[in-house]
């Protein structure tokens, strides 16, 4: 199977399969969105939707986290990991959203990156799931997945070397949705430690399944 075939055999079966895939952290403008994946880093969305219910009750706002302080904010985001860090982030990031951005949320990636405890797969996130960009944010799962299916090359060392094999060879309209595509099949079919490969649609086109010795 050429890489062209199997791109397309990937577009095909979650196009159909999943035509309309979204995140799995509960939010309900950009601000709650863009706090959510700062607060996802290293940490599971189910841990952090438990977190931000009571969070977005208190800080609904860029506001209201710009006149908080680290006392105030750090017990709601205490079992999120890394919460001295995160409760920093989240303090500067409210400041500079009201004083740089009058409270609204960047749309392009070089802004939003200037934004405290947010990186280049977080600016990605953001871009895709409320502007709909074609910007594919690499975790571990995208990583993983990616290179088992055989979209990227094994030689692809860096979360920024396998986005930009994919972007280059996605569709365009189905970048922000392939995201979740990659993300979600590897958080729920291919495991990192043990892939669900007996339960898995797409072993015809999947690089580590036509590896396996015992795949007969």
């Amino acid at each position: 199977m050429t890489k062209k075939e199997r791109y397309e055999a990937f577009v095909q079966y979650f196009s159909e399969s999943f035509p309309e895939p979204e995140t799995e952290l509960r939010y309900e403008n950009p601000f709650q969105l863009l706090v959510s994946v700062v607060l996802s880093a290293q940490c599971t969305d189910k841990r952090v939707n438990i977190v931000t219910e009571e969070l977005f009750k208190t800080f609904p706002t860029p506001e209201h986290l710009m006149h908080s302080s680290f006392d105030e904010l750090f017990p709601y985001i205490r079992s999120i990991s890394y919460p001295n860090n995160k409760t920093k982030h989240l303090l500067g990031l409210g400041k500079m959203l009201v004083e740089q951005f009058h409270s609204e949320v960047p749309a392009t990636i070089e802004e939003l990156q200037q934004l405290p405890g947010v990186g280049r797969k977080t600016a990605n996130v953001i871009v895709s799931v409320l502007y709909n960009q074609p910007a594919m944010a690499v975790d571990t799962h995208v990583f993983r997945v990616s290179k088992r299916l055989g979209l990227v090359t094994q030689s692809a060392k860096t979360p920024l070397e396998v986005e930009k094999q994919l972007v280059k060879n996605i569709p365009e309209q189905y970048i922000h949705k392939a995201h979740h595509w990659l993300i979600l099949h590897g958080r729920y079919i291919c495991l990192a430690r043990k892939p669900k490969c007996e339960t898995c649609d797409i072993t015809h086109f999947c690089r580590y399944f036509d590896k396996l010795p015992d795949r007969e």
